[in-house]
């Protein structure tokens, strides 16, 4: 690791600890040449796949638009954010776990579909209707029976 005070390429490692979270490892070191002291932070780099939307254009995946693909249905909707952080959470760990380069849109939009489900059956109507482009009232009824037999 080069010193970031003087640039020297040859530093020591004096002590090593794990973060509370344990994903994170901090490193003390000391420069051999200025004897200056410095942190260092390793963790490890994961890559989420692409996101291959249905005209083919490819994305990278964006957590931000996964949480406003929430925050729409669920506006003015009595759930908390801490729920919603817990749900986009899932469908990260979700994704990652699949080991994929690619995924496409539509397999993200089903797991917020099913996490939307179990946090409010409003905001999951609300969702269905935009995401399945719901044409007439008969496609919400029949959504709003499934949401029912489920309850």
């Amino acid at each position: 690791m080069k010193c970031p005070f003087c640039g020297s390429p040859d530093t020591q490692v004096i002590d090593t600890r794990m973060t509370e979270e344990g994903d994170t490892i901090r490193r003390r070191r000391r420069c051999t040449s200025c004897e200056k002291r410095f942190n260092t932070f390793e963790t490890a780099e994961v890559r989420l796949p692409q996101v291959v939307k249905q005209n083919g254009n490819r994305a990278e995946f964006d957590r931000e638009r996964l949480r406003m693909s929430f925050m729409r249905p669920l506006h003015k909707r009595p759930v908390p954010t801490a729920l919603v952080d817990e749900a986009i959470g899932r469908i990260t760990q979700r994704i990652l776990s699949l080991g994929l380069r690619e995924i496409p849109s539509r397999q993200i939009g089903e797991m917020v579909m099913t996490e939307l489900k179990k946090l409010d059956h409003v905001a999951y109507i609300r969702f269905a209707s935009v995401y399945r482009s719901f044409e007439d009232v008969e496609d919400f009824r029949d959504v709003i029976k499934e949401v029912q037999k489920d309850v």
